[in-house]
């Protein structure tokens, strides 16, 4: 899932323009289905998000609709009727402006702007809920906590850009090696986190082959350095839940005590 990044665009006609209400109306709507997701991958905030999303989109719709009947009513050779056109055109504008800027807010507090993917804040939302969900359905879940190998090294050897770059390449490892309904997340630096749902333990040695996988691919094409995370794994268990705090606990001390043996990827059973 290739990341997406974010398309700036022209909300909407100011109001002393001379295009029609109805062409007006059909680029406001070709604007609001343009640009980023509003949230990477992450199960029930994601699918909350996008719902509220789509019911504001719809209610939208709907003004833009019946201002473009109206429009179609009034005879604008007469003064008042020609100020009411304008407003109605100033009123769609402004509509258009406050729900991109209120996109671009749900996603600046949720999202991490140069992966792309959850934030801490977006993380612990979504995968607490995800947690609660998977207790009462008795599903098993991995916890998978990284961190980039020799990020301040790459950072002093070849600048902050190539730093920037090297977490870019292992966020889309990331995402190469989980699945969409998996919460993925940079949570700062050169921490990642996933929580990989219905995911059990006999599958973690499988998902942390393709992970490795993928992360040589990407460091084919980069002959200065090897790009490799050290990776801690914890169990979510149903039966004897913890909570998302305990689960990146236990896999922050697993991953540390690896990163100190080997500065490679590496990921072992928590």
């Amino acid at each position: 899932m290739p990341l997406q990044r974010r398309q700036r665009c022209d909300p909407g006609q100011p109001a002393g323009s001379t295009v029609s209400l109805a062409s007006n109306r059909t680029r406001s709507l070709r604007v609001l289905s343009m640009g980023r997701r509003d949230c990477p991958s992450g199960g029930v905030l994601k699918e909350h998000l996008f719902s509220s999303l789509l019911v504001g989109d719809i209610e939208l719709g709907h003004i833009l609709q019946q201002v473009d009947e109206i429009s179609r009513t009034l005879r604008l050779d007469i003064p008042e009727n020609q100020k009411l056109s304008n407003a109605l055109r100033l009123t769609v504008s402004c509509a258009v402006r406050q729900t991109l800027l209120e996109r671009e807010l749900r996603s600046m507090a949720l999202t991490d702007d140069l992966t792309g993917l959850y934030n801490r804040r977006g993380f612990f939302a979504s995968a607490t809920q995800q947690l609660r969900l998977a207790r009462r359905n008795t599903q098993e879940s991995l916890l998978f906590f990284c961190d980039v190998d020799n990020l301040k090294k790459i950072n002093d050897s070849y600048g902050h850009g190539e730093g920037d770059l090297a977490l870019v390449r292992a966020a889309e490892a990331l995402e190469r090696t989980f699945r969409d309904s998996d919460v993925l997340a940079r949570l700062g630096g050169d921490e990642f986190a996933v929580l990989a749902l219905e995911a059990s333990s006999q599958y973690q040695e499988v998902i942390l082959r393709r992970l490795k996988t993928n992360l040589e691919k990407s460091s084919a094409s980069e002959s200065r350095y090897q790009l490799s995370l050290s990776v801690g794994v914890g169990r979510f268990d149903p039966m004897c839940p913890a909570s998302l705090r305990e689960l990146m606990a236990q896999a922050d001390q697993v991953m540390y005590e690896q990163k100190g043996k080997r500065a490679s990827f590496l990921g072992n059973q928590a």
